[in-house]
């Protein structure tokens, strides 16, 4: 591995720039927001309700996403059957999926008029209701099953065939394979996904904003949307945002602590072995767990494709002029972040303890992109017009928030070019821009790939910052298609979910294959 003992070149340098500059663009309107705020800080009922809903409404999210996550997991990680690498990218979809289409979809199957309610109307029971508690945590669900199942799956993956070789070599039961290989491994997992999920939800704020909002069911992130758009009480919306700051440090400080090592030895990467107890039940069970999970994640999906499809071509002019803002957006959003990360990473690729430079990256997921959104506010609008701004400014905080996955992806890259291809580069007498082009670079090029094609995802996908500044002629793609729906115009909605959903998943792939061109060549 490289150390700082080695001299840094002057893209090491920019990147330490680089990196004091995004703490300062974080802890820069958290300052604001924080000398904005009344103190001592004063909460009203209101606002204490708002924090116990989100505590509530994150835990039940994350505790459902991995208890339904265990078997699905358990089932794609002992099953090999035909179309199984594409049903897990599939179930991957709702990760990039803009939670507004997410929300559409589900409403479409569980909603009022949806096929759930339908079915129960038709066998002569009443509806169920997907507004309040149960439809943000259903919401939740919906988008985080998929990332717990991810985590848990490469935990169960990560148990070598050699060591079920010799479990059924001694004889192992079914009880016994639990005990010595399901229960460590879950006892490793669970903890750290679910605090990354109760992370994950206690940000929410697209999903409450149409499934919640109402007094019993509004979280801190859209009670500092409300403060702000609704009531311009900017001091509330500071408090409210400390305490969503407070919030996350404490949550992602109990992730941290929960990650532990798994001590489950290497292998030599042959395929899995059916396990000792693996009978016609189990399978069965196996097929259950599948099949359910792929309902549960694909039909909301189909049913925005089916609806907006024919809707597509009589969509007003102003749904393809804000398509067109988003695309722009988005674009430039990854390219912000890219131009960000990589010079970041490989100064991080330098340092003999990388983990303090990365955890101020991770600052833009603590201090939330409303939060950011709301100092910027306090800080441009001496000055400027926030309004006229709008755009910048959201580009700049999607690109934040979008900083930590591309540091996550390419940091490790970085020092496996650095500790390998960076040696011979030195050995060789090769510096500067020749030494990054030729050795370095084409390590780094499926990270930088797919962590921009998340980047342009997340913005695409973006309702945060954009509802707080915009005005009628500056809204993105999903500001406009939640105007639709506030509206009542479905069809129109349900059209502008389509293109999103293809734009944003066609952005992605066309990043995430480009940095996988150069390998495919080979």
């Amino acid at each position: 591995m490289a150390s700082r003992a080695q001299p840094l070149s002057g893209l090491h340098k920019t990147g330490a720039v680089f990196a004091a500059l995004v703490t300062l663009a974080v802890l820069g309107p958290l300052a604001a927001v924080m000398a904005r705020a009344d103190w001592p800080l004063a909460l009203g009922p209101a606002d204490l309700a708002a924090i116990r809903f989100t505590l509530v409404q994150a835990a039940l999210s994350a505790l459902l996403s991995v208890v339904l996550a265990i078997p699905v997991a358990r089932a794609l990680a002992r099953r090999d059957f035909a179309g199984r690498r594409m049903l897990v990218t599939l179930m991957g979809a709702p990760f990039l999926l803009p939670v507004i289409v997410a929300v559409l979809g589900l409403l479409a199957v569980f909603g009022r008029a949806g096929w759930i309610n339908a079915a129960l109307m038709g066998i002569g029971l009443g509806r169920i209701d997907v507004y309040g508690l149960q439809g943000v945590v259903l919401a939740h669900v919906f988008l985080n099953l998929p990332l717990a199942v991810r985590l848990i799956l490469q935990g169960w993956q990560d148990i070598p065939s050699e060591r079920v070789r010799l479990a059924i070599a001694l004889g192992f039961s079914g009880a016994d394979m639990h005990r010595h290989f399901e229960r460590p491994l879950l006892r490793a997992v669970l903890p750290g996904a679910g605090l990354l999920i109760f992370l994950i939800c206690t940000t929410s704020f697209a999903v409450a904003l149409i499934l919640g909002g109402g007094p019993r069911a509004t979280t801190v992130e859209l009670a500092i949307y409300q403060a702000f758009r609704f009531d311009f009480d900017l001091g509330r919306a500071a408090a409210l945002g400390l305490v969503q700051v407070a919030i996350c440090l404490g949550a992602g400080a109990l992730a941290f602590g929960a990650i532990r090592g798994r001590e489950l030895g290497t292998g030599l990467d042959r395929p899995p072995l059916a396990w000792p107890g693996d009978g016609q039940g189990a399978r069965a069970r196996d097929a259950l767990a599948i099949t359910l999970a792929a309902l549960f994640l694909l039909l909301p999906l189909l049913a925005v494709a089916l609806k907006g499809l024919p809707a597509l071509a009589g969509m007003p002019l102003s749904v393809w002029q804000a398509a067109l803002r988003s695309v722009v957006l988005a674009l430039a959003s990854a390219g912000l972040a890219v131009a960000l990360a990589l010079p970041i990473a490989l100064f991080v690729a330098r340092l003999r303890r990388p983990g303090m430079v990365e955890g101020l990256a991770f600052l833009t997921i603590a201090v939330s992109s409303l939060v950011i959104g709301t100092g910027m506010f306090v800080l441009i609008r001496p000055w400027g017009d926030p309004v006229a701004l709008a755009l910048p400014v959201t580009g700049l905080v999607n690109a934040l928030v979008a900083l930590p996955f591309l540091l996550r992806a390419l940091v490790p890259a970085a020092l496996a070019a650095e500790g390998g291809q960076g040696r011979l580069a030195e050995a060789l007498g090769m510096s500067g821009m020749a030494r990054l082009r030729h050795a370095i670079l084409p390590r780094l090029a499926r990270p930088l790939g797919f962590g921009a094609g998340l980047a342009a995802a997340f913005s695409m996908g973006d309702l945060g910052v954009i509802t707080l500044f915009s005005s009628p002629g500056q809204g993105t793609l999903p500001l406009e298609m939640y105007r639709l729906m506030g509206a009542y115009r479905t069809d129109d909605a349900q059209g502008a979910a389509v293109l999103l959903m293809a734009l944003t998943l066609a952005l992605f792939w066309l990043f995430d294959r480009g940095g996988r061109l150069d390998a495919i060549a080979r």
